[in-house]
């Protein structure tokens, strides 16, 4: 398995919703589109196009409203499909909310998955899965609104913030985060730069930023603070609209990683 490096990493989100490539405004299910009707194509083309791992969301999942068509879930299936279809490591999230949950995933070839909502509620859960799993292979979903913690495919806000989650979280040995300012995520408005090195300080964690990448600069700016523990970026809106083109992305982080 791939290990995560101190290298700045790129990742084309492909969200699945009744086994369809979609993106939603702010995780409302009411504000859908749908991008590709084959995730397995979509895939394909950002590895094509210089991915080098891709970050896969069971959307259905995470909202409880889950599809099953014969033993696995539908979503589950198309996991399968992509990790056939690629040679890239996948992340991926959704739905994760008990022990055997997470060994099918990793089963059906995810490199690595996100815990979110049990973070929440079961913290022992996510301990108990980075003592069997390794801290390499679990990474805990912070999605916050308004800096409290967002969960159940953010349908609930809790009293809790992100930071004091994440804070719990690194003494039972988590490592890696993704940080979503779920009122960016899927509106084109910017990544959400000081909260992710914020959260990052704070806890000791490795963040992934998340939620309102529109532009190049956007990456920019996280790359500039990347010693202060941001690793990585989750893009998808903005490259399903045209807005970023991966190459260029993934040709200004190269440039930034050859040149230190």
């Amino acid at each position: 398995m791939q290990s995560m490096s101190a290298d700045f990493v790129v990742y084309p989100a492909i969200d699945l919703r009744k086994g369809r490539c979609v993106r939603l405004r702010q995780g409302d299910p009411a504000a859908e589109t749908v991008y590709d009707e084959d995730p397995v194509a979509v895939a394909r083309r950002w590895v094509a196009e210089g991915a080098r791992w891709l970050h896969v969301v069971n959307l259905d999942g995470a909202i409880g409203d889950e599809e099953r068509t014969g033993e696995l879930p539908l979503n589950l299936r198309v996991l399968a499909a992509i990790r056939e279809a690629v040679p890239v490591p996948i992340q991926f999230g959704g739905g994760l909310r008990s022990l055997d949950d997470v060994r099918r995933v990793l089963d059906l070839g995810a490199t690595r998955v996100i815990l979110g909502t049990v973070a929440l509620t079961h913290p022992a859960l996510v301990e108990e899965a980075i003592r069997r799993f390794g801290p390499e292979r679990v990474v805990v979903g912070l999605d916050a609104r308004d800096g409290r913690v967002a969960s159940h495919g953010w349908q609930q806000v809790s009293d809790m913030s992100a930071v004091a989650l994440g804070r719990a979280m690194y003494r039972v040995g988590v490592r890696y985060a993704l940080f979503t300012d779920v009122r960016r995520d899927g509106m084109l408005t910017g990544v959400n730069v000081d909260e992710t090195v914020r959260l990052a300080e704070a806890t000791g964690l490795k963040v992934i930023a998340s939620g309102g990448v529109a532009t190049l600069e956007d990456v920019r700016r996280l790359l500039a603070v990347r010693s202060r523990g941001i690793v990585g970026v989750v893009i998808g809106q903005a490259l399903y609209t045209g807005r970023i083109r991966l190459p260029q992305v993934m040709a200004l982080v190269e440039g930034a990683s050859s040149s230190g």
